[in-house]
């Protein structure tokens, strides 16, 4: 079994991707699904340096729940500013030192704050050691390090390390 699912998250994952991108569950459909679920991960296995060792799976939930709760008020952030006198917002590109090593956690730190509005992940230090994150608006460069180290690096380094 394992040589045919090798990644069975990722395999349901896909499953379910598709089935909700085309809207039915019509037998075509179904059976799009299962072929994309086995043959994507079987053709694409060798890409994958090694796979995630989720240490705290609880933790996923409530950063979840985090980074739902800011992607929501970043929005609100995002329109009130752009809505307000351009001469209040002031963007900023902001090394964050990590001290997450893991490069699922990194992966993941930088896909986070890509999604939160006003945010983005732009680069990454050859080392790993440094994020390069432009943020449509800084009052406090150390306050948006601060944040982001706990609000998203603290939680990915009890799941990933």
């Amino acid at each position: 079994m394992k040589r045919l699912l090798p990644a069975p998250l990722l395999s349901a994952t896909l499953f379910v991707a598709w089935l909700m991108l085309n809207q039915s569950a019509s037998a075509g459909n179904l059976v799009l699904a299962a072929i994309f679920a086995v043959g994507l991960p079987l053709a694409f296995g060798g890409f994958r340096v090694d796979p995630p060792r989720i240490r705290r799976p609880l933790v996923i939930a409530k950063l979840g729940l985090v980074v739902l709760y800011d992607i929501v008020m970043s929005n609100i952030e995002v329109a009130r500013r752009i809505l307000g006198p351009e001469s209040k917002i002031t963007p900023r590109f902001v090394w964050v030192p990590l001290d997450i090593r893991d490069p699922h956690g990194i992966a993941t730190l930088a896909g986070i704050i890509t999604m939160t509005p006003g945010t983005l992940s732009s680069d990454l230090t050859e080392d790993r050691s440094h994020l390069l994150v432009h943020a449509f608006n800084v009052d406090d460069e150390q306050a948006l390090i601060a944040s982001i180290k706990e609000r998203y690096e603290t939680p990915l380094r009890e799941i990933f390390e």
